[in-house]
């Protein structure tokens, strides 16, 4: 079987849609020289199969070739029996600290890349770009790029923007436009505190991601922009962090501080349950049980984190080990809900 035959062995009656993956191009210029200042990631390809990722001459993190080779995950994911992913950039690339042109400038940069990825394989990888979101207009700009030359069904986003939360009124003119566009949004925290306290126990991912997700959703959901764009389709990364653990916290704070927590919106946060999606990626079946309860069953998405360690290693198996679900949850949650998601069709990728 030749190899391009091999990227459609998937089994469409157990189609896998992955929604967290990421992916860089193999190479990129010299940012620092592109853009005549410092603190951009670059790729040292010191061995062959592997690169570094360099920032300010640090190693930020060793990666393989299957974090830029598409050839590389179309073997992987047809070994994990995985149909689809939907790929995006590593969240370091964001870059929404530097000036806003060198951020429009890089992201053209990823998400031309990345639909080339997906035009070449396009029954294995869906496209979600990334904005340059601290300066909103540029941001809308490249979304409608997005969506309609580079048919994307969505686009990636930061937990926060520098000092914006994701309630900051700057940022509704980027909801506004994903609304317009049927553009879907998949929030993955950054930037996490990595000194002081935060500085051993790889604390900033084990403790400060959920904390970057929690903080995500109860600020869209404390600042109405969900009760203004009701149409937003947002899905939250790593099963929503801590949030549906400390939904009861939540709602009662808000009720019984509304002087604090209703301040841009009156509606109890328990109200906004069925109103966004999270991933499934929360390593622990009781984890994921409540996840379920909580969030929904049509809610939560297959999500692995491809290709990084503290991801699901092996794709789907925390779903298909859970006896409480029949074949009709589990399917939903491996690919129904992220075509749902997506605004896609199953019978495109069949």
């Amino acid at each position: 079987m030749s190899f391009l035959e091999q990227q459609f062995s998937c089994d469409p009656l157990e189609m896998k849609i992955d929604i967290h993956s990421h992916i860089l191009p193999k190479e990129w210029p010299d940012l620092k020289e592109r853009y005549g200042y410092g603190g951009w990631v670059q790729l040292d390809h010191h061995c062959k199969g592997e690169a570094k990722m360099m920032k300010e001459g640090k190693v930020f993190r060793v990666i393989q070739e299957n974090c830029w080779n598409p050839e590389v995950r179309i073997k992987e994911m047809n070994k994990s029996g995985v149909t689809v992913q939907a790929l995006s950039t590593v969240p370091v690339m964001f870059n929404y600290w530097a000036k806003p042109e060198d951020t429009l400038d890089l992201c053209q940069l990823l998400n031309n890349d990345l639909a080339a990825t997906v035009k070449k394989y396009p029954k294995r990888f869906i496209g979600l770009g990334t904005l340059p979101m601290q300066a909103p207009d540029l941001a809308v700009k490249e979304m409608y790029r997005c969506v309609n030359e580079l048919g994307f069904p969505g686009v990636q986003i930061g937990s926060h923007i520098n000092e914006w939360d994701l309630n900051a009124p700057e940022l509704f003119a980027v909801y506004a436009a994903a609304e317009l566009l049927n553009c879907c949004l998949f929030v993955h925290p950054w930037d996490m505190q990595t000194n002081g306290r935060m500085s051993k126990y790889w604390l900033p991912w084990l403790v400060g991601m959920p904390w970057e997700t929690t903080t995500a959703i109860c600020s869209m959901i404390m600042g109405g922009i969900f009760e203004m764009f009701s149409k937003l389709k947002v899905c939250f990364a790593h099963g929503g962090g801590a949030f549906p653990y400390t939904l009861g916290r939540i709602s009662h704070g808000f009720n019984v501080r509304p002087d604090l927590c209703a301040v841009d919106n009156k509606v109890d946060p328990k109200k906004y349950l069925g109103s966004f999606y999270t991933d499934s990626l929360v390593h622990d079946p009781r984890a994921l049980k409540l996840l379920t309860d909580v969030i929904g069953e049509d809610k939560v998405l297959l999500g692995t984190d491809y290709p990084f360690p503290l991801g699901e290693l092996e794709p789907g198996k925390l779903i298909d080990s859970m006896e409480e679900f029949d074949h009709g949850v589990k399917d939903k949650l491996k690919a129904g809900n992220a075509l749902a998601f997506l605004g896609l069709d199953r019978k495109q990728f069949e």
